[in-house]
């Protein structure tokens, strides 16, 4: 049982778990408009999204479980941050940001749709695909992206009453954010296509 504990509880995994707990805290926080804490936790949820990776491989801690725990943290956070900005631009006064509140809708479907085939997977006995180098250049900048409108973005940021982002800034920001994040998307094709199609009849011809 111990063994059993020590193989869940790994550091790693322990801030896999604390990510996950942190979205609620920071969803709270930038709704009831404490923006520097909602900056702070997003901030740390963005960084540790690195350390855990990096532990888990130099200290030989990778696991099944922390595998699953890391992509699901990720998107779990991504929707809620795509979730919170579409609330406030789509509830401004301001024209511009009520259209432009539609975009964040593209993260939203997007990652809603990866976590549930990633449960369907899941639930057929395959192993979703991992995130290659498409997979963490999105997420790198979807992050940086959301500090970036934390910051400084017309109404949402903490700098907001000395210095906004330029609506056009804004827009190149998040637009780029996006295509790149489908471009992430389309490059698990492949290897999905693999998993659900090639790899039983790989292994009955062996």
């Amino acid at each position: 049982m111990a063994d059993s504990l020590k193989k869940v509880f790994t550091i790693p995994n322990v801030i896999s778990f604390v990510r996950i707990l942190l979205i609620p805290v920071f969803a709270w926080a930038y709704l009831q408009e404490r923006m520097v804490l909602a900056l702070v936790l997003v901030a740390i949820s963005g960084l540790s999204d690195k350390l855990d990776g990096t532990l888990a491989r130099r200290m030989h801690q990778v696991s099944e479980l922390g595998k699953l725990l890391d992509p699901v943290a990720d998107k779990l956070t991504q929707v809620t941050l795509a979730v919170l900005m579409f609330i406030r631009f789509h509830a401004s006064a301001n024209a511009w940001m009520r259209a432009f509140a539609w975009v964040f809708l593209g993260f939203i479907a997007k990652e809603v749709f990866m976590l549930l085939f990633a449960l369907f997977m899941l639930l057929i006995g395959k192993r979703p695909g991992a995130a290659e180098i498409w997979g963490k250049a999105a997420t790198v900048a979807f992050y940086v992206v959301m500090l970036l409108l934390f910051l400084a973005g017309p109404e949402v940021g903490v700098l907001s009453q000395w210095f906004e982002l330029p609506q056009l800034a804004v827009q190149i920001l998040v637009i780029l954010n996006l295509v790149l994040a489908f471009t992430a998307f389309f490059s698990y094709f492949p290897d999905t296509y693999r998993k659900l199609f090639k790899e039983g009849k790989t292994e009955e011809k062996k």
